[in-house]
């Protein structure tokens, strides 16, 4: 699998979905930070295309792949940093009780797994 060039940047997000979930996870563990998208009203939100009336916000482990989706539509976004412990303490237990999925490391088509905020935690150790 190649890495995508993004506007210039390089990026590790491949067209495989369970490596970019990998790599998210690895990623955030090393530096500390996971990548929102954020605008003036909250944060970037889109319909799950697996579950019906389930919302995904999707998160990134770099800003770089987090500021290819600030175009078009989401224009009025820009990515915006939340501490691990601030992501694993306050919004995977937020996420999984309003029931919302988590879409980690996305590629620039917007195409990657929806995972239950849980199933991250267990990931993290966290659970």
């Amino acid at each position: 699998m190649q890495p995508h060039s993004l506007n210039n940047a390089k990026t590790l997000l491949t067209d495989d979905e369970e490596a970019n979930y990998d790599l998210f996870i690895s990623r955030i563990q090393e530096t500390g930070m996971v990548w929102g998208l954020q605008a003036k009203d909250g944060w970037a939100v889109c319909p799950s295309l697996e579950f019906e009336k389930t919302d995904v916000f999707p998160f990134w482990s770099e800003e770089a792949d987090a500021k290819v989706h600030c175009n078009e539509d989401w224009a009025i976004y820009t990515p915006a940093s939340i501490s691990l412990e601030e992501f694993v303490e306050n919004w995977l237990p937020g996420m999984h009780e309003d029931e919302v999925m988590v879409g980690p490391n996305w590629d620039a088509e917007m195409s990657g797994l929806e995972v239950e905020p849980a199933d991250i935690a267990e990931r993290l150790g966290a659970m």
